[in-house]
C-alpha cells in the first residue's frame, strides 16, 4: 500500500524540502503541498523538494484552472517532469470559491471547471491541441506524460476523478466513511491511485495531538458541508456554534468547544492511537493512506514519527 504525506498551502520551501528528505528516508511514496490563492506559491517548494530528493514523488495538491490557465499548468508540469525524471504528480481541483471571489473571479461550477481544465491539460501533456483552441496551441517541447489527480470530497467530483483522472486526492472526513468515498469514485482502470486523505495529528503527548486537531477543526468548522457532517452522524449545530465563536474572533473558545465527537473528523493521539485507527481503515478498497496536517508541532518531527513508528506497523 502506498503512503503519502500532505503539507498545507503556504508551507515554506525550506520546511517542505526538509520534510521531503525525511519522508524519502522513511519510505513514504509521495509528498504533496497545496497552492491556495494568495498564499506562498506551492510550485516553488515542489521544485526545491524535487531537487533535494531522488526517489520520492512530489505533487501539487492542487492547482486550479481558473487563477492559473490550463496552458500554464501544463507548462509547469512538463518542466517539472523533465527536471525530476518523471517524479512530479499534478493535482487539479476547483479551487476555493472564497479565494477566487477575493481575486474578482467568477468561474463556472466546480465540477465543470475542473473537468474542462483536466481535459485541456491532459491533451496538452499528451502532445495534442485542446478542443476549441487554435490549431497551433500545443506544447512546443513535445509530450510530457504526467499523472493527474483530482482533489475531491463531494460525489460529483469523486466520480469525475474515477472516470477521467489517474488518481484522486479524496479528503475523507471523517475517516470512518472511507468506504463511501471509494464507492463514489466507482470502477477505475488498473493503476488508478485512490489516496484516502486524512487529517492526522501525532505526538508522544496525546493531549497535545488532540489540541492541534481541535484547532484545525475549529478553523474549518464553517467550511464543512452540513450534509456531509450529518451523514457521518455528527451534530451540525456543534460545528455551527464553533464557527460562531471563530467569527467573533475567539479562536481559543472555538478550539475548546471542539469535543470528542467532533474530533472523529480526523485522527489524533500518540503512535499507538494513530496505528490503531489506521489499521481500522485498511479495509478492502483502501489502497493508499495519505497523512495531512496538522501532523505535529514540528512538521519534520511529525513526518519522522509517522515514518519511523507508524508505517512499519501498517
Amino acid at each position: 500500500m502506498p503512503f503519502s504525506v500532505r503539507l498545507s498551502s503556504g508551507t515554506p520551501a525550506r520546511v517542505f524540502r526538509d520534510c521531503a528528505e525525511v519522508a524519502e528516508q522513511f519510505g513514504f511514496d509521495q509528498i504533496w503541498t497545496g497552492n491556495d490563492l494568495l498564499r506562498r506559491s506551492g510550485v516553488v517548494p515542489v521544485t526545491v523538494a524535487l531537487a533535494a530528493t531522488k526517489r520520492i514523488k512530489v505533487g501539487s495538491s492542487v492547482l486550479n484552472p481558473v487563477s492559473m490557465h490550463p496552458a500554464e499548468i501544463a507548462m509547469i508540469a512538463a518542466g517539472l517532469q523533465d527536471f525530476s525524471g518523471g517524479r512530479y504528480l499534478l493535482g487539479l481541483g476547483a479551487g476555493s470559491e472564497v479565494f477566487l471571489r477575493w481575486a474578482g473571479l467568477q468561474p463556472p461550477s466546480p465540477v465543470r471547471r475542473t473537468r474542462e481544465g483536466l481535459r485541456a491539460v491532459r491533451t496538452l501533456l499528451a502532445g495534442g491541441v485542446p478542443t476549441g483552441w487554435h490549431d497551433r496551441a500545443s506544447l512546443k517541447d513535445g509530450p510530457a506524460p504526467t499523472p493527474i489527480y483530482v482533489g475531491a470530497m463531494g460525489p460529483k467530483m469523486l466520480a469525475l476523478a474515477g472516470r477521467e483522472a489517474d488518481g484522486v486526492l479524496a479528503l475523507c472526513l471523517p475517516p470512518t466513511r472511507i468506504g463511501w468515498f471509494t464507492e463514489q469514485v466507482g470502477e477505475t482502470p488498473p493503476g488508478f491511485d485512490l489516496a484516502c486523505c486524512l487529517w492526522v495529528s501525532i505526538d508522544e503527548d496525546r493531549d497535545a495531538a488532540r489540541a492541534r486537531l481541535a484547532a484545525k477543526i475549529a478553523a474549518y468548522a464553517g467550511s464543512l458541508a452540513p450534509d456531509t457532517l450529518a451523514a457521518a452522524g455528527l451534530d451540525v449545530e456543534k460545528f455551527q456554534h464553533v464557527q460562531s465563536l471563530m467569527t467573533a474572533g475567539d479562536a481559543e473558545a472555538a478550539t475548546a468547544a471542539v469535543d470528542d465527537e467532533m474530533l472523529r473528523l480526523g485522527i489524533a493521539g500518540n503512535v499507538r492511537d494513530v496505528v490503531d485507527r489506521c489499521l481500522e481503515l485498511t479495509a478492502p478498497g483502501v489502497r493508499h493512506l495519505s497523512f495531512g496536517q496538522p501532523l505535529g508541532g514540528s512538521l519534520v518531527e511529525a513526518v519522522a514519527l509517522l515514518g519511523r513508528h507508524v508505517l512499519p506497523q501498517l
